[in-house]
């Protein structure tokens, strides 16, 4: 790995991988198994995707975003040896809450998951008053579930925490939505003394017309840590004329101003190309969820979900990846 390139955080010896495919020049790429999680995974799921993945005790947890055959969208915590085979619990998690407004739970869906103060946060838009917001909650050992006041008012998604406090509060990514299927949006940041109270929100970034991420984008994985910036994964949508088209992209954010982008992919790192990311219950979503990192060999695997059905994996390495956002920045 490059020197001049570092993730700040532990070694992952076992984080799941396969080597990019000899035929390939892809800075990213797909994992040969996917689609590593199938719709049917456990009797109730219409569909799984669009989900968190965190090491473990040596292995790994998970919190799902399983859409029933009832198609509520719930919460399922899961547990994988090696990150591709998983256990997904048949019931869905039962938060813990003092209060009756917060603890009726109308709907969860898209949740990211990161270790902070020794304890597993997990953020997900969550139904209040029948519209969407950013829901908050945390876990210690994965069998209690505590969740806090929710982040904003109405209507918003793609809460997004990163991995440390900055400049001393804790820090979220989010996007200001509406109460349809959002037609426009940009990436706000936010911060808090106390994972309660969200303020001095600035903006980040904004779609740019004519282009892969035209119409909204959203933040994906938990922002990784670099020597040189936050890399933050994340998705954008062009509208075309036969619907909504999600792909990913990447940027460098700065490490202590975070709202301030110093590169920004110009053209996609991944786009709906395969069957099952073209075909599905949405039609052409590539959504990256999560990340999982290895310090000591640079290498990065994303969780994704495919067409609102499946959930998949690629693979990245944190040198080329940034070296490919510097040499294609907006």
């Amino acid at each position: 790995m490059n020197d001049k390139v570092k993730i700040i955080g532990e070694s992952l010896s076992n984080i799941p991988w396969e080597d990019r495919p000899p035929d390939s020049e892809n800075v990213v790429w797909r994992s040969a198994k996917n689609p590593i999680i199938p719709r049917d995974l456990i009797p109730k799921s219409n569909s799984i995707f669009n989900s968190a993945a965190i090491p473990y005790k040596n292995k790994f947890a998970g919190v799902f975003r399983v859409d029933h055959k009832s198609r509520e969208m719930k919460l399922h915590r899961g547990f994988s040896d090696d990150g591709f085979s998983w256990k997904i619990d048949e019931n869905s998690i039962k938060f813990i809450c003092d209060d009756p407004e917060i603890a009726n739970f109308e709907y969860g869906y898209d949740p990211r998951l990161v270790k902070l103060d020794e304890k597993y946060y997990i953020t997900w838009c969550n139904g209040y008053n029948h519209q969407p917001t950013i829901g908050v909650a945390y876990t210690e050992e994965f069998e209690k579930f505590y969740q806090l006041e929710n982040a904003y008012l109405p209507f918003n998604r793609n809460g997004v925490l990163f991995p440390r406090k900055i400049n001393g509060k804790y820090a979220m990514l989010n996007r200001p939505s509406d109460n349809g299927h959002t037609p426009f949006g940009d990436i706000f940041y936010s911060e808090s003394p106390d994972m309660i109270h969200w303020g001095c929100h600035r903006h980040v970034m904004t779609p740019i017309p004519f282009t892969w991420q035209s119409t909204k984008v959203g933040a994906g994985p938990i922002p990784i840590e670099t020597n040189i910036g936050w890399l933050l994964i994340y998705h954008g949508v062009l509208t075309s004329c036969n619907g909504f088209v999600y792909s990913m992209g990447a940027a460098i954010l700065d490490l202590e101003k975070p709202w301030k982008i110093l590169y920004r992919t110009k053209p996609y790192l991944m786009s709906p190309q395969k069957l099952y990311e073209c075909v599905g219950d949405v039609p052409n979503v590539f959504f990256p969820c999560s990340a999982l990192t290895d310090s000591e060999t640079g290498r990065i695997t994303i969780y994704y979900g495919a067409a609102d059905t499946v959930t998949c994996l690629a693979y990245a390495k944190v040198d080329e990846l940034i070296e490919f956002i510097k040499g294609n920045t907006i």
